[in-house]
Order: C-alpha cells, then sequence, then structure tokens
C-alpha cells in the first residue's frame, strides 16, 4: 500500500518547481509605536457591537485566503507578503497570498489523491517551524480532512497513544521522529500514509522533498512573528488563522532552540509590527540588554500560555516603551479574556471578556459568585452554546461531561473577577496547593520570588509533607551575580520576601537551586515535570 502511495506521490513531483524569492529586506513600516486600535474603538463598544456573522457553509482557504489573493491581483492590499520565513543558516523565503494558494493546492492534490485522504480523514503533523507546516495546515483545510498538531518533543509513546487514539489515517514529520512512527506503526491500523519532510528517503514514506522543490490587531500592513510551537493549539491560531484572516504577513524563525539573542536580533533587523510569545521568552529577553537593540517596526507586544509577571511587563515598557497586552484562553476555546488596545491594562490581569463569551467566576455547584471571590472561571453554554466553542472530546464522552456544571463549561482554572470586571488567574485547578487547609496558587508566589533581586525565573509547585499534607516548593534559577552566594543564607532571605510580599502562610518552605527550568520549545514552563519529580516517591 505505501509503495503504491510512494509511486502516485512521485507523478506528481513535475507539478512542482524549485520556488526561490529573493530580495532585499526593505522597512514596510514606520517607527510607530501606537497602542491605538487598528480594528475598533474601544473594549466596550466592540463587545456592544459585536456580532458574529455565522454563513451555512465555510472554508477558511476558499472563503478567507483566496479572497486575499483576489485583493492582491487587484492590488487592493499592500505588499506585504503573506508568509515570511527565514532560519539562522540565512535561508530566507517568501510568498505571496497566490503563491501560499498555488503551494497549498498542490499539497492538497497529495492528500487527496496520492494518500485517498477523504473529507473527515485524521492527518497527524509532528513538525517544526519550517514552511512545509503552514502549507499542510492549508492543504487540510482545503481538503477538509482533520489536522491533528504535535509538538517535536513527542515520545514513541506519545506518537502510539495519538495514532491509536485519533484513527489517523496519515502522519506527516520529519527524520527525527519518522524511526518512533515505524516502531509503533503496525499496532495502528487506520495508518496507511506518511509523508516526511526529509532531504533523504526512507522507505515506506512519501518523501515531499521530493514532491514540492521550492528553496527554503493586525491589518494587511502588519507582520506578525508568533513564537509558539507548532504543536500548540496557539500556533493554529496566531501563525495561521487570527494573521490571515486580516490579510497579515505570518513571520516565522525557525530556531532549533530557543535563544535570547537570536530573538532580539529577529526583532531589530525585520521589520515585524506584531510580537507574540510566552511569559518565560519576556523573561528571558529583559535580562538582556535590550537598549542595544531598536525594534523600529514594532508597534504593539501579546503575550499567552501562562500569567506574565507585572515585574516583566515593567521592564519590557521601560526598555521599549510598548506594553505587553496578555490574553488567556485554551485549545477547546480559543481567546477567553485579553487586553484589549483602548483598554487601560491592570498588570497581572488577563484584562476582560473577549465579546465571543460569556465568562463568569461559578462555584462548584455552577453559582455565580461575586467580584473579588475566588472560584472557577466558566464560560456560560446554556440556553445557547457559543460558537467558537469545541463540541466535545473525540470518543470520550466522560470527560466531556465533565467540563459541564450547571449552565457553564469549566476551564479547568481558577480565578476571580474583580469590581472592573477584570479577571485574574490564581492557578490551574490541579496546580493549586493544599496546604494545612489554605489554598496556595502557585502564581501569585512566583511574582513573589521573582522580584527579590537574585532570582532570575523560579517555578512553584506542591511537595509531600508528613504533617501539612504539602507544601509550597519553589525551583529557583539565580542570576548569575548571586550563584556565589551562601545558598542557606540565600534561601533564608527569599523566605522573608514571600512572607513579607504575600501571606506568611504562602511562602516556600521548600527551595531547591537549579541551573534552568524545564520548558517546551516555546518557553513555557512545564511545572508538571516539576511536580511529578517531587511525588514520585509516594
Amino acid at each position: 500500500m505505501l509503495a503504491r502511495v510512494t509511486r502516485k506521490m512521485l507523478r506528481h513531483a513535475k507539478c512542482f518547481q524549485r520556488l526561490a524569492i529573493f530580495g532585499s529586506v526593505r522597512a514596510l513600516h514606520k517607527d510607530n509605536r501606537t497602542a491605538t486600535p487598528q480594528n475598533f474603538s474601544n473594549y466596550e463598544s466592540m463587545k456592544q457591537d459585536f456580532k458574529l456573522g455565522i454563513p451555512e457553509y465555510f472554508n477558511f482557504a476558499k472563503d478567507v485566503l483566496d479572497q486575499w489573493t483576489d485583493k492582491e491581483k487587484a492590488g487592493k492590499k499592500p505588499s506585504n507578503p503573506a508568509f515570511w520565513w527565514i532560519n539562522r543558516n540565512g535561508e530566507e523565503m517568501r510568498w505571496s497570498f497566490e503563491e501560499l494558494g498555488s503551494l497549498s493546492r498542490k499539497f492538497a492534490n497529495i492528500l487527496s489523491e496520492a494518500c485517498s485522504l477523504q473529507r473527515g480523514d485524521r492527518v497527524i503533523l509532528i513538525l517544526p517551524r519550517v514552511p512545509e507546516w503552514w502549507l499542510a495546515n492549508v492543504a487540510c483545510l482545503r481538503t477538509g480532512t482533520v489536522l491533528i498538531p504535535g509538538t517535536t518533543q513527542l515520545t514513541q509513546k506519545d506518537i502510539l497513544y495519538r495514532l491509536q487514539s485519533s484513527k489517523a489515517n496519515c502522519i506527516i514529520t520529519n527524520d527525527v521522529l519518522a524511526p518512533a512512527v515505524d516502531a509503533v506503526a503496525s499496532k495502528c491500523e487506520n495508518l496507511h500514509s506518511k509523508l516526511i519532510v526529509s532531504e533523504n528517503s526512507r522507505e515506506g514514506w512519501g518523501n515531499l522533498k521530493e514532491l514540492m522543490k521550492f528553496w527554503l490587531d493586525l491589518t494587511p500592513s502588519d507582520v506578525m512573528w508568533n513564537t509558539s510551537d507548532t504543536g500548540w493549539a496557539k500556533s493554529a491560531w496566531s501563525s495561521v488563522f487570527s494573521p490571515w484572516i486580516q490579510g497579515a504577513c505570518v513571520f516565522t524563525h525557525h530556531l532549533p532552540r530557543f535563544e535570547p539573542t537570536s530573538i532580539l536580533q529577529t526583532l531589530s533587523k525585520y521589520p515585524i509590527t506584531v510580537f507574540c510569545s510566552a511569559p518565560t521568552v519576556y523573561r528571558m529577553l529583559v535580562q538582556n540588554d535590550i537598549t542595544s537593540y531598536k525594534f523600529k517596526s514594532l508597534k504593539h507586544c501579546v503575550s499567552a500560555g501562562e500569567p506574565i509577571t507585572p515585574d516583566v511587563t515593567e521592564k519590557w515598557r521601560n526598555k521599549t516603551g510598548l506594553d505587553i497586552y496578555e490574553g488567556y484562553g485554551q485549545t477547546e476555546t480559543v481567546l477567553i479574556c485579553g487586553n484589549f488596545k483602548g483598554m487601560k491594562i491592570k498588570p497581572g490581569s488577563m484584562g476582560k471578556p473577549s465579546p465571543a463569551f460569556d465568562v463568569k467566576i461559578v462555584d462548584v455547584n455552577g453559582n455565580v459568585l461575586p467580584p473579588g471571590q475566588e472560584g472557577d472561571i466558566g464560560i456560560q453554554v446554556l440556553p445557547n452554546r457559543p460558537f467558537g466553542l469545541f463540541t466535545h472530546y473525540v470518543d470520550n464522552p466522560s470527560k466531556t461531561a465533565s467540563t459541564l456544571r450547571g449552565n457553564f463549561y469549566i476551564t479547568g482554572d481558577r480565578g476571580y473577577m474583580d469590581k472592573d470586571g477584570y479577571f485574574w488567574f490564581v492557578a490551574r485547578a490541579d496546580d493549586v496547593i493544599l496546604s494545612s487547609g489554605y489554598r496556595i496558587g502557585p502564581f501569585e508566589v512566583e511574582n513573589a520570588l521573582n522580584e527579590h533581586p537574585s532570582v532570575a525565573e523560579s517555578a512553584v509547585v506542591s511537595s509531600p509533607d508528613p504533617i501539612r499534607g504539602e507544601v509550597v516548593k519553589a525551583f529557583v534559577v539565580l542570576n548569575p551575580d548571586y550563584k556565589s552566594h551562601d545558598q542557606e543564607q540565600l534561601i533564608k532571605e527569599i523566605q522573608e520576601h514571600v512572607k513579607k510580599t504575600t501571606a506568611p502562610y504562602k511562602y516556600p518552605r521548600k527551595v531547591e537551586f537549579i541551573q534552568e527550568l524545564p520548558k517546551t520549545i516555546s518557553g513555557k514552563t512545564k511545572r508538571n515535570e516539576l511536580r511529578k519529580k517531587e511525588w514520585k516517591t509516594i
């Protein structure tokens, strides 16, 4: 079967030609650091006027991307490319919307003809930030196949679970993960097509390089760079749908690992106007001498994935003159709350609800709680379930049912709303630390820790304790100037600092200094990994 697929694929090779778009990088934008909203007057008017038109039939590739192609041909949009890719080797590639459309249609033909995929078939995509990741996204949209993204950090066991649970018919990956796929493929009865992005052939796989031989609050004038890992839903929001809905350019820099200096150099060298990244990335950036870089085009910075601390936003503002607009959402929901342009930013707050959702803080019985009282973050789904919220977990009705409480979908996060309608994150429900009857959210403790001059980064998790059940433990990465200090004395200083900054019962009774925190490719701290380490002996 795979041999037949490969032969059919090779017949499509003649349809592709090497695409090389060269040209000097030119200034696309003036040095304009305004935070004035470009698409609405203010938050209240946006919320009041929000009305979502839902057509009977809709396809993002046809009804959005191809419309931008038409505007491009008619000269009705700025000359920004649709896609702009660079890597550390100096290679660069730019596509117009027309070129994106042409290449994605050819990719779609491979899926539907060579791989014999039908509408509704499932495709697992595990690639880093390479152009083929974006083409696969659009190709799946054109064919009606269901895209299932995965991070390149997946193990063989992870891949087997995803293949079996999703009943995927096709997988697209690279040299690194292909051996893991081959090791488990015999256990996946639905998998019949395997595509590899590689310079080399691999037995049983169709090689996309042989098939596709090319050289490697938004407006149509914007160039947006989102650093999210390609395995997360955030890449779909901010690296595909959101920018291309607005006709903006998607910029990406393929970095095998996170390098603060490379991020700063890229922001300085290229005309990026909108930058989106995880809070940990911003924290690491402000530890560098940002004043030596000039971000001439940058005018809007957003953050998501986990809470961002006020000290980071203040340092970023002082060094760049730009605010960081924090947003909060989930794979199941897209954006739930956000700090929108034209809205007063309360440092540390998630902002106000997206106009698409009615967001409340609810108790264990699904009753709405008053301002200032902590509870579960919920979205009202009865009597009318909002469009854009996921419908259900595939083949898992019990998990789907567990998210419903009264009239609300429960996000699994805890927080509170203040008297001005701003929402504040406390913790993931399973991250809350229960110590001697107290409920302690790790974010508040981390915020206090990060204000101490010795702390470069920190992560707080629960740790077993024979008397209190569990206690707060802090993993701390020290600033270089403090690494030679007496550690026992430093622990006492840090603990006293947290006691004074927050309630005394919240201070970390255990502190461990480590060289670096475990993180995802996109820079998000893996607290669950630290927590498992603490509890593995229990």
